[in-house]
């Protein structure tokens, strides 16, 4: 399985994710990404660039759920969920 690379551009005076890049297994081309935005964005206070890797977005989303709408509230509810199991 490979390690597949996201960046999130989350602004948190808006408390949304304001964009999201995928760059699949290509590491380098997301690490030069990932400086090249906080470049770009090291004046703006709020805006926050997270550069993460997983085998999947879903799965992204169930361990950065704050990132994303409607997923912030609690991330761990669908594991505490299935423990009752």
């Amino acid at each position: 399985m490979s390690l597949l690379h996201f960046l999130l551009i989350y602004d948190h005076e808006q408390q949304k994710l304001v964009d999201q890049r995928d760059y699949g297994t290509q590491g380098d081309e997301a690490a030069q990404a990932y400086s090249e935005y906080e470049r770009k964005h090291r004046d703006e206070k709020g805006i926050e660039i997270v550069l993460v890797g997983a085998d999947s977005i879903e799965t992204i989303r169930k361990t950065h759920a704050h990132y994303f709408e409607g997923d912030a509230l609690d991330p761990f509810s669908e594991l505490v969920a299935g423990a009752g199991r």
